[in-house]
């Protein structure tokens, strides 16, 4: 066998890079982390950490807010220091970059952590430059994990107009006035909430004519309803047709459903996808096939060359920081077993955590329905659920779309309080084959939110009550009383 520096070359330092790394390095493979700018990733320096730091400062202040409503009536809330918020946020993303993601944390593992960037130069080998200068490294296997960034649209003057994205949104220091904000998405939606809840005016613009294009359509809608109640404005299906402005005063000429309007602000975030980072990796000299999506791969995350793996952004496959982790394991696994170890694209799930949180998993039913998919769907609504009632929490809804008969679970949708945990649920059962009769046999604690799940797997049953079966049961036993209506899927118990 030829002698390489080293067994694994991960190209990364993200999500799923240090899971690459980690999982490979815990089965004995000499592995080799290369990341040209810091560890953690997008994640935990522009994405997930800030994102839901910031989220979870708004959400104080808006519960703040309405605990003075219902019970100090008059009462003035303390004014809002921005500069602490933000100073927060970044503080705690430097504890989870130091608890989780600094060098020394791996080094331990046995892994040579290098500060470079990365380009290959053949199929076997890579040449990295840092601060130190340029090394060359050889590799028996190769794993890139080289994520993904901001994408911008081609808004005519966009690239001359002063405007944020997640890559720096979280550097600012004062709070906006007015922030106008281009996409619709888990990212808009989520920031747009938590800067009208600290004061901001805020306007969501997007092409499509809904929110959370991916989502369930009807817990969208609540969501986009709960948003304008705080006074968030959406412009919907509108094309932006141009931008302009300086630091401080920016305006986008909109057609919102055929009308013109001028849309002005004092910032502008754009957050309409992203792209992945691909350009200096050199991946021809490697024989790397990609498109401008991203690294071409297939269900065991193998590129065109048989002895490198790609995983997380870079494919373009999933934007999301667990399937990027998750894409990370099964390529380790590919990579130092031999073992397929395929991606799980039926269990696919992701939360957005604005108040209420809404999760998906696995296809809408909208998606069932174009698949000519066979399903039932099984609602139960936070206003029947004690502890939703008891925190005042009632907007939510919980929908798991099932086989028929078997109960087999196909996909699911939550909106409410703990939506992300909720749906957390699911996919667990999901991924053990757990049947909707199964989940609604399962003990629950009460109050808890779970219960709102076990209802929803409880309508299984009140849908499976059929009149003649019940009159059957009732002559066997000379039961006297009243026969349960037809199963209507629309009433819920």
């Amino acid at each position: 066998m030829p002698h390489y520096d080293v067994d694994l070359l991960v190209i990364g330092g993200g999500s799923a890079g240090l899971t690459a790394s980690g999982t490979a390095a815990n089965l004995g493979l000499k592995t080799m982390l290369v990341e040209r700018h810091r560890l953690g990733g997008d994640c935990t320096w522009t994405g997930c950490v800030p994102s839901k730091t910031l989220l979870h400062a708004a959400a104080r202040r808006a519960q703040a807010r309405d605990y003075i409503d219902r019970f100090a009536p008059g009462t003035e809330l303390p004014p809002l220091d921005f500069q602490a918020v933000m100073d927060d946020v970044r503080q705690t993303r430097q504890e989870v970059y130091h608890d989780a993601d600094r060098p020394e944390i791996y080094q331990d593992f046995g892994i040579e952590v290098v500060s470079a960037q990365a380009r290959f130069t053949g199929p076997h080998s890579a040449h990295l430059v840092g601060d130190a200068g340029g090394r060359d490294v050889t590799f028996r296997l190769a794993i890139v994990c080289s994520g993904s960034r901001a994408a911008t649209p081609p808004i005519p003057g966009l690239d001359e107009t002063p405007h944020l994205t997640n890559d720096t949104l979280f550097e600012i220091t004062e709070r906006p006035e007015h922030l106008v904000i281009v996409g619709a998405g888990p990212i808009g939606c989520e920031m747009g909430q938590a800067f009208r809840r600290l004061g901001s005016r805020v306007t969501i613009v997007d092409r499509s004519d809904r929110i959370l294009g991916k989502d369930d359509a009807d817990h969208a809608a609540i969501l986009q309803g709960v948003l304008e109640d705080e006074g968030v404005e959406f412009v919907l299906d509108a094309d932006v047709e141009s931008a302009q402005g300086t630091d401080g005063n920016v305006s986008l000429a909109v057609s919102a459903s055929g009308t013109a309007r001028t849309i002005s602000g004092d910032r502008l975030l754009i957050a309409t996808g992203r792209t992945p980072n691909l350009e200096s990796l050199d991946l021809e000299a490697a024989g790397i096939e990609s498109t401008e999506k991203g690294i071409t791969v297939d269900d065991q995350c193998k590129t065109s060359v048989s002895h490198i793996w790609a995983a997380g952004d870079c494919t373009g496959e999933y934007l999301l920081t667990h399937m990027s982790e998750h894409m990370a394991k099964q390529s380790a696994t590919n990579a130092a077993l031999k073992i397929p170890a395929p991606i799980d694209r039926d269990g696919i799930v992701w939360a957005t955590y604005t108040t209420p949180e809404v999760g998906q998993l696995g296809k809408t039913e909208a998606e069932l329905e174009e698949d000519g998919t066979s399903f039932v769907t099984y609602r139960f609504p936070f206003t029947k659920v004690d502890r939703a009632i008891t925190e005042h929490a009632e907007t939510g809804n919980v929908k798991i779309l099932a086989t028929e008969w078997r109960g087999k679970i196909l996909g699911a949708s939550v909106i409410g309080e703990r939506g992300g945990e909720l749906i957390s649920m699911l996919a667990v059962a999901m991924k053990a084959g757990v049947s909707v009769r199964e989940i609604s046999d399962t003990i629950v604690p009460y109050p808890a939110y779970g219960l709102a799940v076990r209802r929803a797997a409880d309508q299984y049953y009140i849908q499976k009550q059929y009149p003649l079966a019940i009159d059957a049961v009732k002559r066997v036993f000379g039961y006297r009383g009243e026969t349960p209506p037809p199963p209507d899927p629309e009433r819920v118990v």
